[in-house]
């Protein structure tokens, strides 16, 4: 009995994070973008949570790992990609595209397909163990999230917004499966050397925590795509 249940663990938490997507999502319908963002972020320890206890109980199997793409992209691709569908709903257009109002919001669901697409090439791609090919779902979900949450009113009521949130998406679309190495916060050990990126990328958050609050995990995703593709100019 106590087999079955340890087996099912990891399963129950990568649930749990797919049920906390699918309640961002509804918040995000209803316009609640900062619920929609609490529950994008629960969604995300719950998906650090299910891989860890995986490994810890040594249980790992196959059909994990497709529910874990499953919660995924709702939780890091569905959820975001309604809040900037409610965003480009909400938002004032200029005289010239008002009358593709009913239109240009369903363009942000590109973001769900293209995180489909992400989580579909990292789990057969072999090279992605102890870095990145390509930017990771959680941390496209929370640039989105934290750009709407932390600046939704100013671009609701600028009519310069909408170009650059539709370039942004594509952008953001392209970034996810595109050939660009970035690296990942996983220490094999906790000295400088070997891990000098990482902890400059660190020690920098530090203050847009504390001086742009919500806001700051925007750019520090933006910060992450440019130090990752920055240090790896060379390769």
């Amino acid at each position: 009995m106590a087999n079955i249940i340890t087996r099912q663990i990891p399963n129950t938490i990568t649930c749990c994070n797919l049920i906390s997507g699918c309640i961002a999502v509804s918040y995000a319908f209803a316009g609640q973008q900062t619920m929609a963002l609490a529950f994008i972020i629960l969604g995300a320890v719950f998906d650090f949570f299910d891989g860890m206890s995986a490994r810890l109980l040594k249980v790992s199997s196959p059909i994990g790992k497709e529910l874990d793409s499953l919660a995924d992209d709702v939780t890091f691709g569905v959820a975001p990609a309604t809040m900037v569908f409610t965003l480009l709903w909400e938002m004032k257009y200029p005289a010239q595209l008002d009358g593709l109002r009913g239109i240009l919001p369903y363009f942000a669901f590109l973001i769900a397909a293209f995180s489909a697409l992400r989580l579909a090439k990292f789990n057969l791609d072999e090279r992605q163990t102890t870095s990145f090919i390509g930017l990771p779902t959680p941390a496209n979900a929370l640039f989105w999230g934290s750009l709407i949450v932390g600046g939704g009113a100013r671009l609701e009521h600028s009519v310069y917004a909408l170009p650059a949130i539709l370039a942004l998406i594509i952008l953001s679309c392209w970034l996810l499966v595109a050939e660009v190495p970035m690296f990942a916060l996983k220490f094999k050990q906790w000295g400088w050397r070997g891990n000098e990126v990482k902890y400059i990328f660190i020690i920098s958050c530090i203050p847009l925590l504390v001086f742009l609050r919500v806001s700051a995990f925007a750019v520090i995703i933006a910060w992450y795509v440019i130090l990752s593709i920055w240090v790896n100019r060379k390769a």
